[in-house]
């Protein structure tokens, strides 16, 4: 039998309080930037769109780069915990730039943001993946990662719900009338809080050494480590980011426009942060279910809960578009915890496959992901805004716009989900991975006794 390591509480809520700090910065931009550009700072939505797409691109491009930097970085800390250190002012820094409103001319303004959002985009990348990357050598036991990721996901949800409610009613505060100030004074805010939480986790998590990796991996050698589990997990979490991007940054426009209760923005917000429910109770429900069918189980909820605010749009009920996104932020919460500790078996899997553990490559390929899906995700709510002829300057959209922001807010996650649930049912690792773990402990315990001989 394999030694456990538990991962105490003081470790994981330090891990966790990072993505906490993450997401501060991140949901501030997913939510809530196409809104400041269009709305606030002034700049087309179909410019915004392929200024999404463009910056996803090129920063999803990072990744990889990323994760080989990762595998080959050596300290007295570790290949991962120092870029909490190293980046923490950095990422909260740029963050404030990228909601700043320079006055400049049109073009002018255009190369601002893509600059701030390239540039944040990079910083986010080099201290994001580590965050996940670590995960494989905080234990090596499938239960014990799905617990410690499920915490940090309660703390990455809790920073998110934070900045969701609070960001509106923040900007009125800090700006009084003048939102431009309102946005840079409250991404200062937020970033102010999210530095320490950076700080804590490199000071209080460890990397323990499971499998020998000490050792530099060739991105050729590493590319053998990629594997058709890992592929499955890679489009799951494209879909979802997909989704989470496109739903979350159309939140206020559905309000404002399709509904005229801009007002319900907190509340609608708070809902989908019911995903808190789920990620506590997510351990006893692996458990009983396993990884892939807990994943299944949340995207059913997560159907349901939009095809729920379709109904509601038809009798502008407001208790039915509550219950439906309440449903669906419980069903969303099954499944990003899962993601990214299925990864982590996926890597396992890999090394079993092949005989190469590419951690930083194989997690930034699918940080790559989730760029990517965010990218599109960005890009296609703002292109469609645009060919179907929203105006921020009126108060009352036409039809063809607003049925383009409920084709974003509702029919774009409920077919990515369903295509998504197909998918799954190919994911086979979960009945294998107790042996593929035992299998590598064998091997990496005959090669210590081959040196020590």
């Amino acid at each position: 039998m394999y030694k456990v390591d538990q991962v105490s509480w003081k470790e994981r809520i330090s891990y966790s309080l990072a993505d906490t700090a993450s997401n501060l910065i991140f949901v501030m931009v997913s939510t809530y930037l196409l809104y400041f550009y269009t709305d606030v700072y002034g700049i087309g939505a179909g410019v915004v769109g392929t200024l999404f797409l463009i910056v996803r691109f090129l920063d999803a491009g990072t990744d990889l780069l990323a994760g080989y930097v990762i595998d080959r970085t050596n300290t007295k800390w570790g290949k991962c915990r120092p870029y909490f250190f190293w980046l923490a002012v950095p990422f909260a820094a740029v963050g404030v730039l990228a909601f700043t409103s320079p006055d400049l001319s049109v073009q002018g303004k255009i190369l601002f943001a893509y600059s701030s959002y390239i540039l944040l985009g990079l910083i986010y990348t080099f201290i994001n993946i580590p965050l996940s990357a670590m995960l494989p050598s905080m234990s090596n036991n499938p239960q014990e990662r799905h617990e410690v990721t499920s915490i940090r996901m309660i703390f990455g949800q809790a920073g998110g719900l934070v900045v969701s409610v609070a960001t509106l009613p923040l900007v009125a505060f800090f700006g009084s009338g003048n939102d431009e100030r309102g946005f840079a004074l409250t991404m200062t805010f937020f970033g102010v809080l999210a530095i320490p939480m950076f700080i804590n986790a490199f000071k209080n998590t460890k990397e323990r050494e499971y499998y020998q990796s000490t050792k530099s991996v060739p991105l050729r050698e590493g590319m053998k480590a990629f594997n058709f589990p890992w592929f499955i997990i890679f489009v799951t979490k494209l879909a979802f980011f997909f989704v989470y991007i496109i739903r979350n940054q159309t939140t206020v426009y559905f309000l404002k426009y399709n509904f005229g209760r801009e007002d319900l923005v907190p509340a609608v917000m708070a809902l989908n942060y019911l995903t808190i429910i789920s990620l506590i109770v997510l351990p006893l429900v692996t458990k009983r279910l396993g990884g892939k069918k807990t994943m299944q189980f949340g995207i059913v909820l997560s159907i349901i809960g939009s095809l729920i605010i379709f109904l509601s749009t038809m009798t502008f009920s407001i208790p039915l578009l509550l219950i439906g996104v309440g449903l669906g932020g419980l069903g969303l919460g099954f499944v990003p915890s899962l993601l990214f500790s299925l990864v982590a078996d996926t890597i396992d899997y890999g090394e079993w496959k092949s005989g190469v553990r590419a951690t930083g490559l194989l997690y930034s390929g699918s940080t790559f992901a989730a760029k990517f899906g965010m990218g599109i995700g960005g890009a296609a709510g703002a292109w469609l805004l645009a060919l179907y002829n929203y105006d921020p300057a009126l108060t009352q959209q036409s039809a063809t716009a607003l049925k383009a922001i409920e084709f974003c807010f509702v029919w774009f996650p409920i077919i990515s989900f369903v295509l998504v649930f197909i998918l799954l049912q190919f994911y086979k690792l979960d009945k294998i991975h107790s042996q593929v773990v035992a299998d590598l402990k064998q091997r990496n315990s005959a090669k210590t006794n081959v040196k020590e001989a």
